[in-house]
């Protein structure tokens, strides 16, 4: 497989619940390089009134910015957990519609390979997360579709606890990540 070294930096992503954060942190430890939480969680769970379009663009624009930081900043690997991908599906699932800024942002953006995390882990309810159910499996195949819209290389990553870090640390060194 191709190495996407150049790219330097990883995006966990997958429907809610899936595990993409305790991913995101073991990598991180594991390979001895940072990772960038997920923003959005934060962000929705201190509103203290339901989301708004305006909030979802807020997070895409902060997102944006994290991952132009990473870039010009890093001189290693970054684990990103989540990325550009669900925040456009976001809008187009809760919004139908998608800000042409962000889709431009996706194309823009080098092409970093994308976990995206498989929905074998059971749904957690708490007080930010919408989608469990069918919705997930339904998610997944729309963050596929669009990782295929965009060209966006990704593997899906199954397994708990220590075997799914051990899987995802396999497609890492197939992709001469590391």
């Amino acid at each position: 497989m191709e190495a996407l070294t150049k790219t330097g930096f990883i995006v966990i992503t997958g429907p809610e619940s899936t595990g993409k954060t305790e991913l995101a942190k073991q990598l991180a430890t594991h390979l001895k390089c940072s990772w960038v939480p997920e923003l959005s969680r934060n962000y929705i769970a201190n509103l203290n009134r339901p989301y708004k379009y305006s909030d979802v663009e807020d997070i895409a624009k902060m997102q944006i910015a994290q991952l132009n930081e990473a870039i010009q900043n890093s001189s290693k690997l970054v684990i990103f957990d989540t990325g550009l991908i669900i925040t456009k599906v976001w809008f187009d699932v809760v919004y139908k519609k998608c800000p042409k800024w962000l889709v431009s942002a996706i194309d823009k953006m080098p092409k970093a390979l994308h976990l995206l995390c498989d929905t074998d882990i059971p749904w957690v309810a708490d007080s930010v997360r919408e989608n469990g159910g069918k919705m997930r499996q339904k998610l997944s195949s729309i963050y596929i579709n669009e990782f295929e819209k965009f060209g966006l290389p990704y593997v899906l990553v199954s397994g708990t606890g220590k075997l799914r870090l051990a899987n995802s640390l396999k497609i890492l060194n197939d992709f001469k990540i590391i």
